[in-house]
């Protein structure tokens, strides 16, 4: 079953709601829908030392390889469908430099962002981050 720009929305709002932002105040969940069809989600989890902070996407890509079945996927890279991201006090809340650089990582071939209306906003990746560097450029 096919999964909606907006049901996809949802599963990064639902995140937002665990992440640790004492700091910002600014809650942040990300769902990664992945080629097999699997959704991973992830939320923002700050730091007092800022720098250390997590954003939400890197926290679902990181998640998204911890938890993949080793047997079945030893040496391949995981490749995101689309990539969706709430700002449970912004919107649209767009993935930063280093996010965006991450989910290139992994082909993302979109990212969904909730307009100023609540409705979804579909990006292709290649206007999100043009020139990529990625696993081609080695």
């Amino acid at each position: 079953m096919a999964v909606s720009d907006a049901e996809l929305l949802d599963h990064a709002r639902a995140a937002a709601h665990s992440a640790y932002a004492p700091y910002s105040d600014f809650p942040v969940g990300a769902a990664l829908l992945l080629e097999d069809g699997r959704i991973v989600t992830g939320c923002n989890v700050e730091n007092a030392s800022y720098g250390l902070t997590i954003c939400a996407e890197r926290t679902a890509a990181g998640r998204m390889i911890a938890e993949r079945e080793e047997a079945r996927t030893a040496g391949e890279r995981p490749r995101i469908i689309a990539a969706a991201v709430v700002g449970l006090k912004a919107a649209p809340c767009h993935p930063c430099g280093a996010c965006r650089q991450v989910l290139g990582e992994f082909s993302c071939d979109r990212v969904i962002v909730e307009g100023s209306s609540g409705d979804p906003v579909s990006i292709s990746f290649t206007d999100l981050l043009p020139h990529a560097f990625g696993p081609d450029a080695l």
